[in-house]
């Protein structure tokens, strides 16, 4: 009897996650590292690893093509363990197989290199700075109030020209208090303290504690500006609806109501079916949500798209805040830091979830409840077209497939929904909410490097600026990246004579690098498979994306700032993939000097990209100088990107959408409490819609 082995991209689950820590503590053991001890083994994340794309890929081509899954060829099961010991100092990657038992691969961090801040990391380091005798010493002399609660957001310590390969892995803490009330919820951010404990993880102990400067413009770079009650004129902003006014009473309920249930189906716990869509959801420790062998209407369109980065440099050049640069993914993880998710809250209508694995330091499993959504959403007017001649008009409404998780990194939450769409198009939403990250400033004073946003209150200008990678598979593995733009051609006699007319201009990349987005040449990025020909126009079928013009990263050129993020140079890059080519600020980005391994390397190695297996990454994002609206808390700052067939198909592909009926859709007037049939604008099964005059 053949023994059921899981589908190669099914979720990890508890189990395998149990056996992989087992494993890789074997391994330990055997190179002399102690187990249960404070300085010896401990698990920081584990995760499922991707199998080699030469494996996988016609594992998959024989799946959607209906063989049974005992005559596929076979993919190993393998497992992405990273564990460290000597508080720290050591990190290891272990890749493992679970069909074999045994250890397949191993790296480790080189001198300069630390892995990232894992959940107990966060906890510990709290915990230790703010029992720290020198902290309590250092707090008193603030003159708070008495029974002031202090609480700590613990930061990535980031790095500058006076770090090191020597630097320990430390932690920065921004302290803030409780407003007076001393609510669990109160608005921490709008008291900052003046002072920022160093800990040091190597030592365990908090090394160095830094005063904050509080000043204005008036004061340039120079500290101790404040009185000896620095904070006594900051005021409490609060968000949490416990401790604000009654909420506004005149929103009617708004239900999405689906009788027959959703129109998507999953199966093997993570494979999604709907329309003629077909895809797989992944899920791990940094990158949270991806997602795997995307189909439509069983062709081929893209091998795996995910959010590889997203760094956040800020611009107050007084130390330490020169230093604020996060990696949210691969200093934190996207995973690691997921919300699970309620109904009625994150989304609406008819729910599934998907939930994962993590671990604890003693490479046990945790459950990740309910951190991605799966939902459809109406889309407005798909299409529509009203013949003046005859007055009939004909109309689609379009739906929506989203596949949403938010994570909470600290202050900030980001919300990332992959919106797919009946026509064909695939889009990433991205939206920056949560509680800016607030500093101290002196009362009545302003400053270059923020905007007051409360009193007391400077939130400083900073940026985020992510990194989309998309891997693209349009019928098949071997792809080409085209820019292309439009460009006016110069008036002449001989070819325009109007001076009406434009030439659009198509630019191969033929070895790997990049390319910024041009607004003004309406300047896509055309991804097509040369081998394959679209029957009516005769171009190569593919999907094109425009890239964001947004602005690039601020910091100076020789900054380590910029060297950390040299992703952030640019708006798009093509690279040839590379199995572990996935993290475009490179794979260590804690208190890295420079970005390394990371998609300018990847892109660096110059090699040939025209009609092979290539990867397309796009710097996207904002840059954020905060306004008074941004606090308490954020609205939503949205970004979205789209992936759009370009030839790919030989017609409109939501021609079949069912058109758009009353009989179906069941609105209402505004005058009316219920649909009632006498009060159907236009009958049951005319379109309800205003016929144009002739």
């Amino acid at each position: 009897m053949a023994i059921s082995r899981p589908h190669p991209l099914q979720l990890i689950s508890a189990d395998e996650v149990t056996k992989a820590s087992a494993i890789v503590r074997s391994i330990a053991e055997k190179q002399g590292v102690a187990i249960g001890t404070k300085s010896g083994l401990r698990f920081k994340n584990i995760s499922l690893h991707d199998p080699p794309k030469a494996l996988l890929l016609p594992y998959l081509d024989a799946e959607a093509a209906g063989v049974p899954a005992a005559d596929r060829p076979f993919v190993p099961r393998l497992i992405l363990a990273i564990w460290s010991y000597d508080r720290e100092s050591r990190v290891v990657e272990s890749v493992v197989s679970l069909d074999s038992g045994t250890e397949v691969a191993q790296s480790q961090t080189a001198k300069g290199q630390h892995g990232s801040i894992d959940r107990v990391e966060v906890r510990d380091s709290q915990q230790r700075m703010l029992e720290d005798p020198l902290v309590i010493e250092a707090i008193a002399k603030l003159n708070l109030p008495p029974g002031t609660i202090v609480q700590s957001d613990p930061w990535m310590y980031g790095a500058d020209r006076n770090s090191n390969k020597d630097t320990h892995k430390f932690m920065q803490a921004l302290l803030y208090a409780r407003a007076p009330d001393n609510h669990p919820d109160s608005n921490q951010y709008a008291f900052p303290l003046p002072i920022s404990p160093l800990y040091d993880i190597f030592e365990d102990k908090v090394v160095e504690i830094t005063k904050l400067a509080t000043g204005g413009q008036e004061d340039g770079l120079a500290y101790d500006t404040a009185s000896d009650k620095p904070m006594a004129h900051c005021q409490a902003n609060e968000y949490h609806p416990d401790l604000l006014p009654p909420a506004r009473t005149d929103l009617k309920p708004l239900h999405v109501i689906q009788p027959e249930g959703p129109s998507f189906t999953i199966t093997e716990e993570n494979c999604v079916s709907w329309q003629k869509w077909r895809f797989r959801v992944g899920f791990n420790y940094r990158e949270g949500m991806t997602v795997h062998d995307v189909r439509y209407d069983g062709r081929p369109v893209f091998y795996r798209l995910s959010v590889s980065e997203m760094t956040v440099p800020y611009g107050d050049p007084r130390s330490p805040f020169h230093r604020k640069q996060a990696f949210d993914l691969g200093d934190a993880g996207a995973g690691s830091t997921a919300n699970c998710l309620s109904l009625g809250c994150d989304c609406l209508g008819s729910i599934a979830y998907f939930s994962g694995y993590l671990n604890d330091e003693e490479g046990a499993p945790v459950k990740a409840e309910n951190v991605i959504c799966l939902h459809e959403q109406d889309g407005g007017v798909g299409w529509k077209h009203t013949n003046f001649r005859t007055r009939n008009p004909s109309i689609a409404r379009a739906r929506n497939l989203i596949l949403q998780t938010i994570i909470t990194v600290g202050n900030y939450e980001y919300i990332f929904a992959w919106c797919f769409m009946q026509n064909g198009n695939v889009e990433l939403e991205t939206r920056a909410t949560g509680i800016l990250s607030t500093a101290l400033i002196d009362p009545g004073k302003t400053s270059e490097w923020g905007n007051v946003v409360n009193p007391g209150v400077l939130a400083p200008n900073h940026q985020h600026l992510f990194s989309l990678r998309v891997d693209p598979m349009l019928d098949g593995a071997r792809n080409s990246v085209f820019y292309e733009d439009s460009i006016a051609v110069p008036y002449s006699e001989e070819e325009n004579p109007h001076g009406n007319a434009w030439r659009v201009v198509k630019t191969p990349f033929e070895t790997s690098g990049f390319v910024d987005a041009d607004p003004f040449a309406n300047r896509v990025i055309k991804m097509v498979n040369e081998t394959k020909r679209n029957p009516i126009s005769g171009n190569p079928v593919g999907y094109k994306l425009v890239p964001q013009p947004c602005q690039l990263i601020l910091a100076g050129e020789n900054s380590v700032v910029r060297k950390r993020a040299k992703f952030a140079e640019h708006h798009v890059w093509v690279t040839k993939y590379r199995d572990g080519d996935l993290w475009a600020g490179g794979k260590w980005t804690n208190q890295s000097l420079s970005e390394v391994d990371g998609v300018f390397d990847y892109a660096a190695r110059n090699e040939k990209v025209r009609n092979e297996d290539v990867v397309v990454w796009l710097t996207f994002g904002m840059t954020h100088n905060p306004r008074v609206e941004d606090f308490p808390v954020m609205p939503s700052e949205i970004s979205t990107i789209s992936l759009k067939p370009a030839d790919f198909f030989d017609r409109n592909p939501a021609l079949d959408v069912p058109q758009s009926r009353q009989e179906v859709n069941k609105s209402v007037l505004v005058s009316d409490p219920l649909p009632t049939a006498s009060k159907m604008v236009g009958g049951g099964d005319e379109c309800c819609d205003v016929k144009s005059k002739p």
